[in-house]
Parts: C-alpha cells; structure tokens; sequence
C-alpha cells in the first residue's frame, strides 16, 4: 500500500497527542505528567491544555490538579457513536452474549494501528476490568485487536506490521512479526482469537470477528474474564458462543456468511517463547 505524503500541523498534532494521551488514564493527568510523558516544555503543555479547557473539551481537577475529558469532549464522542450504526445493531446482540457467558463483552473497531471499544456490557458480579468505551488496544495481544488483524485484506495487514512497533506487556506478548502472523492464521483458520494473559496477566479474551455487506471485518467482539473462571476447557465453547454471535451481528449489517471448517484453538498457542 502506497503511503500518501503527509502534512501537519505541529500545535494541532500535539492538543491530539495531549487528548490522546489522558484517553488511557481514567483518572487524568497532571500538567507535568503530561509534558513529561509527551516529551513537551512545560509551557507549550500548559497554552495546549488552558485551550482545551476553555472550549470544554478538557476539565481540571482543582483539588487534585488532574486534567480529564470534558463536557464538550464526551459530547462529541457521544454524537460519533451514536452515529455508528453497527453499534447500535450489535447492543441486543451483546447484551445476549453478556447473559449466555457470563462475561464482560466488548466491541471494537480498528483506528489506524490499535483496536478502539464502542460498546461495553459488563457482568455483573465479576471482577471489575480496566476498559471502558474510547479505550485504545494494542492488536497484537488482545481478543479484539487480534481477530481485526487477522481478517484484514493482505496488503494492509502487511503495511501495519511493516511499520508498527509492537510494545511488550508481559513475558506472554506476543512481538514478533513472525510468530504474530502465525497466530493470526490459526485465527483465521479457527474463525476466533485468544488473548492469553498477553495484554494483562491474570485476563483471558476471546474475540471473533464482524463483517459487513462486502466481507470487509468492520469489528470485532470478545467476551474477557479472569483466566481461571474462562479455563481452559471451556475456551471451545465459550468461542464458538462468541462466534455465532458475531455470526448474528454479521447477518443485520448484510453479510452472508460462508460455511468454514472450524480448528479448535488451544489456550496455548503453541508459539517458541523465544520468539514472543
């Protein structure tokens, strides 16, 4: 894929990277956190920051000195969500998923190079994850990041993992192109993903993915629980319980789906740890 010339504008790329970066903290981040982890003078974080929060697009804890989404902020992402109509075809159909397993069910789409949710039914009773709508993933180690890679046309799949450096979370993370792109064909094959600790020790997610109209993986879906409650022999069924659900939500957006044989995927993956 040939990439496009690319023009910026450097004070717009950084009030991005600012939002962009208290998109993963839940509880914000200060003005120092912010120049420190954005490489940014202190003074340059600060005009970014006072503009964001005078158009409502940023709020400041004044206790704590945090800054966090605003109003303005939570009303476009609202207005950009509603707007996807996927999302709202998918909701019954993952509340559903949500009740038959028992776990907490997510959707997401993918932006660029990382997994962004749409939708999250949490299960009651469990243990509380750390994900909420807007959050970003990495693909290459989570249920629903792995299942969009996999059924990505080839050339694209390619460029990404051309020019994506993938970050290691655990001695599980899977960062080598090689063994990524293996993993990514027993997906394929299997017709789900299995995120196995490798985002977030002691988390276990099967993902599968959505089509559309045209066959294009438009997102994907994942049940994610502690690892010991999914076990391992409950993977098989847990993923051909995610599967068919997708399969659902397929249907409503127009796809017709295509009889596949199904290989069923071990919790381990097989891979030589020497090459995580």
């Amino acid at each position: 894929m040939a990439k496009l010339k690319e023009y910026s504008v450097p004070s717009i790329e950084r009030a991005l990277s600012v939002l962009e970066c208290l998109a993963q903290a839940k509880r914000g981040f200060s003005l120092s956190e912010i120049g420190r982890k954005l490489r940014i003078p202190k003074s340059s974080a600060h005009l970014i920051l006072s503009t964001l929060e005078r158009r409502g697009f940023l709020q400041k804890n004044a206790k704590t000195g945090r800054y966090c989404f605003g109003l303005q902020l939570v009303s476009l992402s609202r207005s950009a969500l509603e707007n996807l109509d996927m999302r709202e075809e998918a909701k019954p159909f993952l509340r559903s998923l949500m009740q038959q397993s028992g776990f907490t069910v997510h959707m997401a789409v993918l932006e660029r190079d990382e997994a962004v949710i749409i939708e999250k039914v949490e299960a009651p009773g469990l243990v509380k994850l750390a994900s909420w709508i807007g959050r970003r993933l990495d693909v290459n180690c989570t249920g629903v990041g792995k299942a969009l890679l996999a059924f990505l046309p080839d050339d694209e799949l390619d460029y990404l993992l051309k020019t994506k450096e993938f970050a290691r979370h655990n001695s599980r993370t899977i960062i080598s192109k090689s063994a990524l792109k293996r993993d990514l064909k027993l997906v394929r094959q299997s017709g789900y993903s299995l995120d196995n600790e490798e985002d977030e020790p002691g988390v276990c997610c099967i993902g599968a993915p959505v089509f559309d109209e045209s066959g294009r993986a438009v997102a994907a879906i994942s049940i994610s629980g502690i690892a010991s409650q999914i076990g391992t022999n409950r993977v098989p069924i847990l993923a051909r319980m995610v599967r068919r659900v997708a399969g659902s939500i397929s249907a409503r957006l127009g796809y017709i789906a295509q009889e596949v044989s199904v290989e069923h995927q071990e919790i381990s993956t097989g891979h030589d740890p020497s090459e995580k």
